[in-house]
C-alpha cells in the first residue's frame, strides 16, 4: 500500500469573521452579502501576502460604507 499524503489544511484567515452578514437586518444584509461572497473569493484564489491582506482590508472599508450608507440621515 502505497502512503498517501495528508491533505493541506484549509486556510484560516481570521479577517473572514469581520464579513459575517447574517446577524444584520436584512436590508443591510443585501447590501453586506456580496462583499462575504468576495472576501472568501479573495481567500480561495490568491495566495496570502500583504497585498492580499491589504486587499480584504480595503474590501472590509468597502462594505462598512455600503453599510452606513444605508443607515445616512440627510
Amino acid at each position: 500500500m502505497a502512503d498517501v499524503a495528508p491533505k493541506a489544511e484549509p486556510q484560516v484567515e481570521p479577517m473572514l469573521q469581520f464579513f459575517a452578514y447574517e446577524h444584520l437586518p436584512l436590508h443591510m444584509q443585501v447590501a453586506s452579502k456580496h462583499f462575504a461572497i468576495l472576501a472568501q473569493h479573495v481567500v480561495r484564489e490568491l495566495p496570502r501576502n500583504p497585498e492580499r491582506t491589504v486587499c480584504l482590508r480595503k474590501l472590509l472599508e468597502a462594505k462598512d460604507c455600503a453599510v452606513r450608507a444605508l443607515l445616512y440621515k440627510a
